[in-house]
């Protein structure tokens, strides 16, 4: 339980202490390390979205249109945030395409609380996987 959300969310104060913001920074690097040479260098987390939103969606790559990277990067953001209680998911349609309900709002947060979230949660996908 996060005591600054009072969920399950992985959301953290940025005023971590050293070792847990050094703890997090290792996990971080660990994984760029990881998935650059495979899916190539400078990864951002828009990338590594669009790569865990692909392994979710199992139509493996092919030319997305705009609109499709969009909603595959959807699909990556209700994946990892479905563990702390944000969505949960419905189903798939038709199409094969994975569908999820919003559950609860996410906190307002500053810009780096956001992508701290996602880190922290993306982090989290990759240690469940077993993939690093």
């Amino acid at each position: 339980m996060n005591p600054l959300t009072n969920s399950k969310s992985p959301i953290t104060n940025h005023y971590l202490h050293p070792v847990q913001d050094e703890h997090f920074k290792i996990q971080w690097n660990s994984l760029l390390a990881t998935l650059e040479p495979r899916f190539g260098g400078d990864l951002d987390i828009q990338a590594i979205l669009f790569i865990i939103g692909l392994q979710e969606l199992g139509h493996g790559y092919r030319e997305y249109g705009k609109d499709e990277k969009m909603n595959i990067m959807h699909i990556a953001i209700c994946s990892l945030l479905e563990p702390f209680g944000y969505y949960d998911y419905e189903g798939r349609d038709a199409d094969n395409w994975p569908h999820w309900k919003a559950t609860s709002k996410l906190p307002n947060l500053q810009p780096g609380q956001q992508q701290r979230l996602m880190q922290e949660a993306i982090i989290e996908y990759f240690e469940k996987g077993e993939l690093i």
